[in-house]
């Protein structure tokens, strides 16, 4: 066993030297930088991967056991959830930006401190919305659809699930305040551990006990606050068997608060925050619209979104990896080589995606079969899938190039950017099909723009170089200049 092991290592190590080597010819990326890039980032895909196809799998077995409605009303509970965990993720990203640069200028003690704002941000921001997606949910759930099983569907979701946002908050955080640190292995085994129990215990729970929706909610309530546990344990500093204690743990003494750090942490935050806001509100009125043509053309419409999620779990790696080392570089005063990792990962992203895409589209009717079996229910599937596909390769560049511009602190133009996108192009855009002959095509339409337009801008943005001027502002000699 030993000798195949090793005769394994060799051979992917003999291939990813190849594929350098070519990439590097082609003038893609460097070697050195895709060193750098790929051992951020495979942690962070497979952590994406594992993460997306949990949820993806959820919906799957209670689409199996009780059909389109309870897809359709995990798709109407996912909307409220993602507001929420998008508030989270707009947090951390300001969070990821701020101690790599802290950290890449060794300043450790200031990142350390700054996690802690990030922490108590996390906490205030998170219980008001838990509170009110449990009092409000039936009222919530029915605006979006007049299907009663639907909406008694994503009610007992919503329900169970939203005391869990508090802990998806705090793992938010943590994940991101590994990946600063150039540590995205640590967060890759807790929260890939945590899908792999979410999808054990909701299986459980569906098929073994009969509790249906019910059963995929408590599944995931109990595996999110079960990441948060450990995640505690390396947060504090504390080593995971000789591995993954935080370099800027936590601690409950010392100062709770630090102005200078909870501005800057808010500033950079609140952009991204507003950005993934806007985005996931946005999502209400889609779903709204495409409610219009039926529950079987929301289940198909959630089915091609979260094929895509998943496909684009590459995007997980290569953006945090954009963030990390871009702002590790601006951090140690070289923005020239900050620009040239940002510019290569950008491209690198997306040749990847040109690849990933082809690869859904040509695989769209099985993938839909998984989900559905009625063969009307699959060709509308697998037409979604395949234009969600081919709007993946503009969701991949805007992931890196956002990643590039979060690691300078530059937040405000990608928020700008999806605005601009969702509201401008992309809802308009839907909403015709239900005035004109369009129908469901304007949804395929529309779904290309919702990626394409905040890729044009924030690529835009980072090809200005402005990016480099606004880092200055939160580095860790921004105080003493």
């Amino acid at each position: 066993m030993t000798g195949l092991a090793d005769r394994l290592v060799a051979a992917v190590a003999t291939l990813f030297s190849r594929v350098a080597t070519l990439l590097a010819r082609l003038g893609i990326i460097e070697r050195e930088r895709l060193t750098a890039t790929v051992d951020l980032a495979w942690p962070r895909v497979l952590t994406g991967f594992a993460i997306m196809s949990k949820q993806t799998a959820d919906l799957a077995m209670v689409g199996t056991v009780l059909g389109a409605p309870a897809v359709a009303g995990l798709a109407f509970a996912g909307a409220y959830w993602t507001v929420g965990k998008f508030v989270a993720i707009g947090l951390a990203g300001g969070t990821v930006g701020l101690v790599s640069q802290n950290y890449g200028g060794g300043e450790s003690a200031r990142a350390a401190l700054l996690v802690k704002q990030s922490v108590w941000v996390a906490l205030a921001l998170a219980v008001p919305v838990v509170v009110g997606f449990v009092v409000f949910s039936d009222s919530l759930i029915a605006l979006l659809s007049s299907d009663s099983a639907a909406v008694g569907y994503g009610t007992t979701y919503l329900v169970i699930v939203a005391p869990a946002l508090v802990f998806e908050f705090l793992n938010m955080i943590a994940s991101r305040t590994y990946a600063g640190v150039s540590d995205t292995f640590t967060p890759m085994v807790v929260r890939a551990g945590g899908a792999i129990l979410n999808v054990a215990l909701s299986g459980t729970l569906i098929f073994g006990f009969g509790w249906g929706v019910a059963g995929a909610a408590v599944g995931t309530a109990v595996a999110t606050a079960a990441v948060t546990l450990t995640f505690s344990w390396g947060m504090f500093g504390r080593a995971y068997f000789g591995w993954g204690a935080s370099p800027v743990a936590l601690s409950l003494g010392g100062p709770q608060f630090d102005r200078e750090l909870l501005g800057q942490l808010l500033r950079v935050s609140t952009p991204l925050i507003a950005r993934r806001v806007v985005q996931g509100i946005a999502t209400f009125p889609l779903l709204a619209i495409t409610a219009s043509f039926g529950s079987a053309t929301v289940a198909a419409l959630e089915v091609g979104r979260r094929v895509r999620n998943i496909a684009n779990s590459t995007s997980w790696g290569l953006s945090i990896a954009s963030s990390t080392l871009v702002g590790q570089e601006l951090g140690a005063g070289e923005e020239s080589e900050a620009k040239a990792y940002g510019t290569q990962i950008i491209t690198l992203t997306f040749v990847i995606h040109l690849f990933v895409a082809a690869g859904v589209i040509l695989l769209a009717e099985p993938i839909a079969t998984v989900f559905v079996d009625e063969p009307a229910a699959v060709a509308l599937s697998a037409t979604f899938i395949a234009v969600s596909a081919v709007s993946l390769v503009a969701m991949g560049v805007d992931g890196s190039a956002t990643g590039a511009l979060r690691g300078a602190g530059d937040t405000r133009i990608p928020f700008f950017a999806s605005l601009i996108g969702l509201y401008v192009f992309t809802l308009p855009v839907a909403y015709l099909g239900t005035v004109t002959a369009l129908g469901e095509t304007a949804l395929y339409v529309a779904l290309v723009l919702e990626t394409a337009v905040p890729a044009a801008v924030t690529l835009w943005r980072f090809r200005s170089d402005r990016w480099q001027a606004v880092s200055r502002d939160y580095r860790p000699d921004a105080d003493t200049s």
